[in-house]
């Protein structure tokens, strides 16, 4: 009988496996290994849409091809070229027609060799053979902020006009989106860009576009009060800077409601949309203003940490088979494991 915790091993490889991309394989595989197949992301550029996630893959070297691949991609969309010149040479894997073929290759990419790279990455606050939620929580934000900040450093390079490393108001081109906005939007505007504008200088730095363009993300204190007073403007129906009871429960509370407490059915949803709504009416003057939002506006704009912490929440409930709140690393045999798990619909085969 094979070590249950290898079995804990396995489980993990397979969940990590299915992070590496985010398509399903578009054939049902069959029972060889040489019949895996994972699918990468298709290469274009995500739509740059507030609110916008993109969960980054869990192996930084899928990320590398993906973002490498999304990289040509977008310097055709803007430069109208095959590729960005002064770009240094491809690694050899990047060479192939598809990255797919470098992926599903086990002489170039063999899974239970990267899960046992990756595993004392992440192990590491502290390095004692297991990983905590919290640790699987930090990997996963800081694949997620690697690629965020790739992105960023991008745009930041198409629209620095100057090229002195800051971007001006005058030199950001809003996307298409945004300048077709017909709904008195401040998204992209420069009530926008100011709130960026941490030291207020009148241009963003690095760090502050990011922040321009990932405002959830952000700990400006001027960012989340300008996020604040955007909930207010779009749900203000009478236009007083503030939100009546009515204005917050037809389009406030839904968002930030606590989907996990059980009401009664007998009990109508203005209940516990009213107690909510005391509890952030601080000044108990009847009304929501920008600064009572403060509390909840992670809710209205989850950032990268909320999603890596629901990722990693996600694999450990799959994967933690002695229950323990934790994943433990083991040293593989020289068995061949055969296992199956569904996802999506598709049903996936791995010998380990």
């Amino acid at each position: 009988m094979a070590n249950p915790s290898a079995f804990v091993y396995v489980i993990l490889g397979l969940l990590l496996l299915v992070l590496l991309a985010s398509y399903s394989p578009s054939s049902r595989p069959h029972h060889h290994r040489s019949h895996r197949r994972l699918k990468l992301r298709h290469p274009s550029v995500p739509p740059p849409s507030p609110g916008h996630h993109r969960a980054a893959p869990f192996d930084p070297l899928i990320t590398e091809i993906e973002l490498r691949r999304d990289d040509r991609e977008w310097e055709r969309a803007h430069y109208d070229i095959p590729a960005a010149p002064g770009h240094e040479p491809q690694p050899e894997w990047e060479d192939f027609i598809d990255a797919e073929d470098y992926i599903n290759d086990e002489d170039r990419f063999n899974v239970t060799h990267r899960i046992v790279l990756l595993f004392p990455k992440i192990d590491v606050a502290p390095t004692d053979g297991h990983i905590s939620l919290v640790e699987l929580t930090e990997w996963n934000l800081q694949q997620a902020e690697r690629e965020v900040m790739h992105r960023t450093k991008r745009d930041m390079d198409l629209h620095d006009k100057n090229r002195d490393g800051l971007v001006s108001f005058d030199e950001y081109e809003a996307p298409s989106w945004a300048q077709q906005a017909e709904d008195g939007s401040t998204w992209w505007k420069e009530e926008h860009f100011n709130a960026s504008d941490v030291d207020g200088n009148g241009v963003l730095n690095l760090t502050e576009f990011n922040d321009f363009l990932h405002p959830a993300d952000s700990s400006s204190p001027k960012l989340i009060y300008w996020l604040c007073k955007e909930e207010i403007r779009e749900r203000d129906k009478d236009k007083d800077g503030k939100l009546n009871f009515q204005e917050y429960f037809n389009g406030l509370f839904d968002s930030i409601r606590n989907y996990e407490e059980v009401y009664n059915q007998s009990d109508a949803l203005e209940a516990p949309a009213n107690k909510l709504f005391k509890e952030l009416d601080k000044d108990n003057d009847g009304f929501l203003s920008v600064e009572e939002l403060v509390p909840v506006i992670g809710n209205l704009h989850p950032s990268e940490r909320y999603y890596a912490k629901q990722q990693a929440d996600y694999v450990i409930s799959q994967a933690d088979a002695d229950k323990d709140g934790q994943l433990m690393t083991i040293t593989m045999s020289s068995a061949n494991y055969w296992v199956a798990v569904t996802t999506q619909n598709i049903r996936w085969f791995f010998r380990l």
